[in-house]
């Protein structure tokens, strides 16, 4: 009772002192320009010359090339550089990292948690940043560390891109979302992971998802490559099974995502109706007139066939895995171009985690070389990708409304697409995080 006069005092003290300053307005921050030679306008697929960027906070307000930059502004001048929107990956790990396998596969496995995780995950998503990827979709971690590290992102607690995150993938039990497959039964592990058999717990473990903070719901469709079972596309639910999962989560207002290497998942998981393939490997010419009927989009991460297959045997990671690998590397290029011909919906993501965060670049020049031009992969990566990520609007496109996300390079990417790979500066949200252009 002794505290409540003390209290008053305070409160009175603290309103008189806000009243005092009521009147005196802040002053308005000053607005951004940037301004660089060269605008890649995704929007209509052609490049601008001499733009300025206007931005009010974290977002674009104008996009000018009368060469007047509105007074008091503050110009950031990127010279010769190349502008471009920020880049989106639809398929990232931020969790995990193969730098982490120093020639002990196990190691990796038997002596670390998900605290390990948490503690590197900061780490994989700034060189992700710094990389020129400003949006991104985190598709599989256990124990919901992507939820965490997406919170702290939000907060401006650690400097990273924008985040979508599924939690914990779905999958079956002894599939490729099951982390126990080819070790002892003895061995027991307590992360938190998706496995769930039957349309009512596959039910269940969307809530639970949900629940815990998902955007999105990610399942494997079939057998992968970075698993222990012995098929690489073999589908690993049922149609039954897969219908049940992408009706709990749309009803959730939840895109699914499928992991599916194999022709016969592909056709069910687009059948179901998933909002996007992950791999799409083996796709069939059955597969391909059925996601161009439904609208699904297709995301082949082909840049990955040359670091399993070059780097993996070195590092320790399992024989069979590498021998997987042969098996789709090549067959999942052909089927990119058949995919690029056939005019499907296609985004840009590159299972980032398998090979070195940082590296999300690489991707483009391979796209190109299997039949995209430059401005098609760079589509990919913004406006196909924002339209996937439901971010039409917000990311994806320098435009008006949109949030400051911009990147330059020094180069010119419609020319030579491995610009990309060197970006010199990032900006997220009307916030520089790196600006390395040599003017």
């Amino acid at each position: 009772m002794r505290l409540l006069p003390l209290f008053a005092a305070i409160t009175l003290s603290l309103g008189t002192a806000a009243s005092v300053h009521a009147d005196e307005a802040p002053a308005a921050p000053a607005k951004t320009v940037v301004r660089a030679a060269h605008l890649v306008d995704t929007q209509t697929g052609t490049v601008r010359d001499n733009p300025l960027v206007v931005i009010d906070g974290d977002k674009v307000t104008e996009v000018r090339y009368d060469g007047q930059v509105p007074a008091g502004a503050h110009v950031i001048d990127l010279g010769s550089a190349t502008l471009l929107p920020g880049l989106i990956d639809c398929h990232v790990h931020l969790t995990g990292d193969p730098n982490e396998v120093k020639g002990d596969y196990y190691e990796a496995i038997l002596k670390r948690s998900a605290i390990d995780s948490a503690i590197l995950a900061p780490i994989y998503a700034k060189r992700t940043l710094d990389a020129g990827f400003t949006t991104v979709r985190n598709l599989g971690a256990d124990d919901y560390v992507d939820v965490a590290l997406r919170n702290a992102i939000n907060r401006g607690d650690i400097p990273g891109p924008r985040m979508l995150v599924s939690g914990p993938p779905l999958g079956a039990t002894g599939g490729h979302a099951d982390g126990t497959t080819g070790f002892s039964p003895w061995i027991q592990f307590h992360d938190i992971d998706g496995v769930a058999d039957g349309v009512d717990a596959i039910r269940h473990r969307i809530r639970e998802n949900v629940k815990n903070g998902a955007d999105v719901i990610k399942f494997m469709a079939s057998a992968g490559v970075l698993s222990a079972e012995g098929s690489v596309g073999a589908p690993q639910y049922s149609q039954e099974e897969m219908n049940a999962l992408v009706d709990e989560a749309h009803r959730w207002g939840k895109k699914v995502a499928a992991h599916a290497h194999g022709a016969e998942a592909i056709k069910m998981a687009i059948r179901a109706g998933v909002d996007s393939v992950e791999h799409s490997s083996m796709i069939d010419d059955e597969g391909l007139k059925l996601a161009k009927q439904k609208g699904t989009y297709l995301d082949f991460d082909v840049y990955n066939d040359d670091y399993i297959l070059s780097e993996y045997a070195k590092r320790g990671f399992p024989a069979s895995t590498v021998e997987k690998e042969k098996l789709v590397g090549r067959l999942q290029r052909e089927n990119f171009q058949r995919a690029v011909k056939a005019g499907e919906k296609m985004a840009f993501g590159t299972d980032a985690g398998v090979y070195p965060h940082g590296w999300n670049g690489k991707q483009f020049a391979v796209m190109t070389k299997w039949g995209m031009t430059p401005m098609q992969s760079i589509q990919a990566a913004t406006v196909n990708a924002a339209d996937l990520l439901d971010l039409k609007g917000k990311v994806g496109a320098v435009a008006p409304g949109y949030f400051a996300d911009l990147i330059a390079v020094s180069g010119d990417p419609i020319k030579d697409v491995s610009q990309l790979e060197h970006v010199g500066f990032v900006m997220k949200g009307g916030a520089v995080e790196k600006n390395e252009v040599q003017r």
